[in-house]
């Protein structure tokens, strides 16, 4: 009788995720919610459609908080796509809880919306500049130039999320 060994070899398998994709998605997600928040006739009916649509892009949103080393290894340009996200959570979450309190009028609220929908809108703007930035078909500049133009859009975004914190 012959005795044989049997060998498992097992192996790992990366994730692999597209930061550009996911920052994509989330600037899709972004002007979705403003899209929808500016175009629909019933406020409490846009802000449901608004909800939905926030849930559809948190996957991505989620998605690309795991990720730790994106875009060609700058920090902040992965903070400010995460900014972004930000932007939209407090938003839905901020204006939901408005929605149900009595001392809001409709007047009120729709200025709000509408102040949270400009920031969110400008902000998914600024990261469409960032993403032509950071791509290798982007503008042709040096480093230097290009961390400018991050480190701008950056404080753009931040100073847009502490507005929509306000």
């Amino acid at each position: 009788m012959a005795l044989s060994s049997l060998s498992v070899t097992s192996k790992a398998q990366w994730t692999v995720i597209d930061p550009t994709n996911l920052a994509q998605s989330i600037v899709n997600s972004a002007n979705e919610i403003v899209q929808t928040s500016t175009t629909a006739q019933n406020m409490w009916s846009n802000f449901q459609e608004t909800v939905k649509i926030y849930k559809q892009g948190k996957a991505y949103y989620d998605a690309l908080k795991s990720v730790h080393d994106l875009v060609k290894g700058a920090r902040k340009v992965q903070q400010t796509i995460l900014l972004v996200g930000d932007i939209s959570d407090i938003y839905v979450t901020n204006f939901n809880t408005m929605t149900g309190d009595p001392n809001f009028t409709v007047e009120e609220l729709s200025a709000i919306a509408f102040g949270y929908n400009r920031l969110l809108k400008e902000s998914s703007d600024l990261l469409l500049d960032l993403k032509e930035v950071t791509t290798a078909t982007g503008l042709s500049m040096t480093d230097k130039e290009r961390l400018d133009i991050i480190n701008r859009i950056y404080g753009e975004v931040l100073e847009y999320k502490n507005l929509t914190w306000y």
